[in-house]
């Protein structure tokens, strides 16, 4: 039997399918879990550039799985924090969101480096219907992606915003026809790993850092990277040339 998580790897880049259709992909402890030590894994590992996380058609994921942790009258475990667990890691992660993502899914794709979309996709935040609080980052991560207001009017609300208004409000950094999901989301996972991996890497955390700082703050942390930066000349003269080569080709 498949587990709750399958994990693809194809050269450099890692997919990461959340797999429990029976329960519309809800993220019980064992898949938080395998998704934990996939990250962690492949974030480790020299030979991948890109990580892609989906879920098994129809849905993307439910989100935290209600069934088993009120039946066990607890909270989610900390140790089981998806979204902590995504934003802990320097590899890139494209969230390729394909179909109903709801409440702690959320949170997961919105910890993500970035969401591309199906067409089919649709984004609620269900916390407080069910009588909950969020724990794995909504209320830091929805205003910062849409806004204070619509975020608002997403929680209080529950309603779903559909693809196309994910995208318009910025939820989403892209809306594709469903069966161009994948292929695209490994198109920009092509583009990535043809990037140098270690400045991909630093330059996300530079974001990640300077965010919510002042702008005074954020420029010194990138005049500390710079500083701190070393590169081989004979490569980066390659890699321009190659770039250089891959901008005409697509003007």
């Amino acid at each position: 039997m498949a587990g709750p998580l399958l994990v693809d790897t194809a050269g450099d880049v890692v997919t990461l399918t959340l797999h429990r259709p029976e329960a519309r992909n809800a993220m019980n402890a064992a898949m938080r879990e395998a998704l934990i030590e996939a990250l962690r894994a492949a974030d480790v590992d020299p030979s991948v550039a890109v990580v892609i996380l989906t879920g098994t058609d129809p849905v993307f994921s439910a989100g935290a799985d209600l069934k088993e942790s009120l039946a066990n009258g607890l909270p989610v475990r900390p140790r089981t924090n998806a979204g902590q667990a995504l934003r802990g890691v320097s590899i890139p992660v494209i969230c390729a969101v394909n179909g109903a993502c709801v409440t702690g899914a959320l949170e997961v794709a919105l910890s993500a480096t970035f969401i591309v979309a199906s067409a089919r996709a649709r984004f609620a935040d269900t916390h407080a219907r069910v009588g909950l609080l969020p724990g794995w980052g909504m209320s830091a991560l929805l205003p910062r992606a849409v806004g204070l207001r619509k975020a608002r009017e997403m929680t209080a609300t529950g309603n779903f915003v559909d693809a196309d208004e994910a995208l318009r409000i910025g939820l989403v950094n892209e809306v594709v026809d469903h069966e161009r999901l994948l292929p695209r989301a490994r198109e920009l996972a092509a583009d990535i790993a043809s990037s140098d991996c270690a400045a991909v890497r630093a330059s996300l955390a530079l974001y990640d850092r300077g965010h919510g700082a002042t702008f005074g703050h954020a420029l010194g942390l990138e005049a500390e990277a710079v500083a701190n930066w070393s590169l081989d000349p004979a490569v980066a003269r390659a890699r321009f040339a190659t770039t250089v080569e891959r901008g005409s080709e697509r003007s």
